[in-house]
Order: structure tokens, then sequence, then C-alpha cells
């Protein structure tokens, strides 16, 4: 076997540990990269841009389907959708967004990259299948996560698929039932719906998109119940039946029940970080109750102090942008180790690429409600109803609600359904990040007639209500 001493060692070839191995290559050049499977992001080869490629092709049916409210009239028997096209494009521009990342990884040494599953035999020493030891001063965990599969969904065999199985598609199916109304459930089972698909959406908790804010969420019920159909407070048994096909038996905590058949489950009930295999029980580690290392949020150290942890695999915000910048701090402090300092951590920002789409900001509904009493903040809110660009374009659904310290005015975070969240979020959580406070928001330019206008009415909306000191 063979045995390698080292500085640093980083377990996983997605969005942190790539980033990992960067900085920590900035310290010293002995840094070893491990990956188990395929080096590669998530967000390039199953998450973020292959699932846009599908929402984008979602959109332009939908838009060629309503038209007429603008005296625009097509003729719908011509709007046809074209699986094999339609999942051709998908996949091709998805291989194109994996082959940057592949060929950023294959400018790095060779000899520095190393395939196989590593498992910690003790603190300072990972083994890699059963070829290579590796001791080493230091080491950052990016191993990231997998979906949820319940024992009764694995009994469905290949007609229980996770996003990853839905990019590999040669064709559109015909029926898919989505378990979990989460951010992946909402998106591809709109997209697909969109898209022709028959598609009915499961959730067990009355939640939505991941929206806390009960106003708000009661406007996303009603907005994406009057397009899809949505069982949000269910429990539902799924199996086979003789022809091969997934039938749900479901029941509404309403009383009303029924049976669906489709050819698909669509499992996205969440993911879970990759940290069972990796022989953490070598370890004398700190676990929080999901069985994951617990970590700084500032330096991603470990309890263990030369372990680092970033990205899907650390339970902290599965996005793309966090596994980066934890990606960099864990790898910049794994790198300088013991001399490690704190990193930049940006104010919280999400977005579900839905339509309407969702946006998160700063503190969430239910952590304002959980740090402050009722007379502490203040909410500002606005609906896109008749917010006057959004009528123009018809995209005139939603509901912004954000949220401000009583006394200080500042800014503290924000809810948001609505037509252009996704730039909505990025002023908002500029804004959060500068501290600003509501009447500074305020003396931002505003144009005319924008979406943004809908911002400043809920700004207006929170300043009166405001008794700053």
């Amino acid at each position: 076997m063979k045995q390698i001493q080292a500085d640093v060692v980083v377990i996983g070839g997605g969005t942190a540990g790539m980033g990992a191995f960067r900085n920590a290559r900035l310290h010293t050049d002995n840094v070893y990269l491990v990956e188990s499977h395929v080096f590669g992001t998530t967000c390039a080869r199953v998450g973020c841009m292959p699932s846009k490629l599908l929402i984008a092709a979602a959109e332009a049916r939908h838009h060629a389907l309503h038209t007429s409210p603008f005296g625009i009239h097509l003729n719908k028997d011509s709007v046809k959708v074209n699986g094999e096209e339609v999942m051709d494009r998908v996949k091709s521009e998805r291989d194109r967004f994996v082959g940057f990342v592949v060929s950023d990884v294959e400018e790095w040494p060779a000899d520095k990259r190393i395939m196989g599953k590593a498992r910690f035999l003790d603190a300072h020493t990972v083994q890699i299948d059963d070829h290579t030891q590796i001791t080493a001063k230091s080491f950052v965990i990016a191993t990231g996560s997998h979906p949820v599969i319940t024992p009764e969904w694995q009994a469905l065999g290949d007609h229980v698929i996770i996003n990853d199985d839905v990019f590999s598609w040669d064709t559109l199916p015909e029926s898919v039932a989505v378990f979990g109304p989460g951010v992946i459930g909402l998106e591809l089972g709109q997209a697909l719906h969109r898209l022709g698909v028959k598609v009915k959406i499961f959730g067990q908790n009355g939640s939505l998109g991941g929206i806390s804010d009960p106003v708000v969420l009661a406007e996303a019920k009603a907005v994406f119940g009057e397009e899809l159909e949505l069982h949000l407070n269910t429990t539902a048994r799924a199996e086979l039946d003789s022809d091969g096909n997934v039938k749900i038996y479901w029941e509404d905590n309403d009383g009303t029940s029924g049976v669906y058949t489709a050819q698909y489950l669509l499992a996205a009930a969440g993911r879970r970080a990759n940290v069972d295999n990796i022989g953490l029980e070598n370890l004398d580690i700190k676990l929080d109750s999901r069985g994951v290392p617990v970590a700084d949020e500032l330096t991603m150290q470990t309890s263990i102090p030369h372990i680092f942890i970033a990205g899907d695999a650390s339970n902290q915000l599965p996005l793309l942008h966090e596994a980066a910048d934890q990606g960099k701090i864990a790898g910049d402090n794994a790198g300088r180790y013991p001399d490690i300092t704190n990193g930049l951590r940006r104010s919280s920002i999400g977005v579900v690429f839905s339509n309407p789409q969702i946006a998160f900001i700063g503190l969430r509904f239910t952590s304002v409600e959980a740090q402050y009493k009722p007379e502490e903040y203040v909410i500002g809110e606005v609906s896109f109803k008749n917010q006057g660009r959004s009528r123009v374009m018809l995209v005139n659904k939603g509901h912004m609600r954000l949220y401000a310290e009583q006394g200080s005015g500042r800014f503290l975070g924000a809810e948001i359904l609505g037509p252009a969240a996704e730039h909505l979020a990025h002023l908002l959580a500029w804004a959060h990040q500068m501290k600003m406070t509501v009447p500074q928001m305020l003396d931002m330019p505003f144009y005319h007639p924008v979406i943004e206008e809908g911002l400043r009415t809920a700004l207006r909306d929170a300043n009166a209500k405001l008794k700053t000191a």
C-alpha cells in the first residue's frame, strides 16, 4: 500500500472541496485532493444548472400558451413539446458546464489528485480504498450530500428517482409524483408540469418552497395551487402496481383521499450529509443530532482543531455560493494551520426558481420571531397584484414581507414570493450585509416603472411603523 506524508488532505472534489484545495495550495504545495466518484460539482452535474435548463424550456412553453391576454393569439395545437429535444439540450448544456469544471481540475498536478473513497483511521490518517494511506497535518471534509430515500421508496426500484435521474432522461415521462414540496420538488415539479407532464406534489407538514412567513406562505399556496395539484398535509404510501407503475394512496388532513398512478416517484424530501462512511467513529469528534461534525461558521473548524468541514457535508446552507465560501475558509485555515483566521461569511440569500420566484434574505420570519419580541420589530409588506410594472408584464402575483428592528430601523431580513425575486433578493442582501437601515434604503434611487418600486412600497410601509431613536 502506498504511503504518503501530506500537509493537507481535502476529502471531496465538489464545489467546497475544489475551493479548499485551491486555497490550501496558497500556503503549501503538499496538498492532496481525494474524490470517490467524479470531480465536479453537484450544481453543474445534477443541481442548479441542469434544473435551470429544464425550467427555461418549461417557461418557453408556458409563455407560448399564455399570450392571449396580450392580444397575441397562437394556434395552441402548434405549441408542441419534443421531449427528446428538450432533454438533449439539458444534457448537452449540462455537459458543457461540467466540462468547464473538470478542465479546471485537470490543470492541477495529477499526482495530487487521488481517486477512491477515503476513511479516517485516526485523527491524522486516512486510507483511500485499499491502495493508499495518507498521514497529514490537517484535513478538510467536503464530501457533499445525497438525497433522502426512505426504505418504502427503495422498494420501488428504478421507479423512484432523484434529481440526478431526471437529468439523465432521454425524453419526458407522462406522469410523476413529487414527494417533497421544498426547493427541488417545487422547481422540478412545476417545470415538468409546464412541459406537459402530469404532476402531483405531496408533502406532510404544510410547508412549500421553504417559506416560513405565514402570510407569504398562504399566498404561495394560493398561487401555486391555481396551477399545480398540491397535497401539502398528507399521509401517503406508495407501491408498484401490476403494470410496474407507482401507485400512491393518499389522504389529506381534511379527510379527502385518493389514488394517483404515476410512472415515477421523484424523491425530493431533503438531503443528508455524506459523513456516514468516512470513519468518524474512529475520531473523538463532536457531532450534531444528525451525526455531522459541528463546526465554527467563521473558521469551519471542528472540535478536532486540525480537521475542518465545508459545503453540504457541514449541514449548513446547501447552496453553491455558501459551499464556495466555506471551502475557501476551510482550505485557507487547513493550509495555514495552526494559525487560523475568521473568514468572510456573507449575508444569507436564497432563491427558488419557481414562477413566481421565492427568495429569502437575512433572517427569515421564524428567526425574527425567535430572536425578537413582537414590539421589537416591524414588518413592511407589499402585494404584487396591483404593482405597476408587474401588471404591465402580467406577472402580478405574489407578496413580499420585510423585517426591521424597532428603534434602530436596521433591516433584518425578508421573504419574497413574486416576479424578479432573484434580483430583489440581491438588492436586499447587499443592504443587509452593509447593515443598512430602512430610511437609508429608502434614500437609494428607484427608477420608474420597475418591479423594484414594489420593494420601495414595502420599505415605506416598514418606515411608517418605525419609532427610530
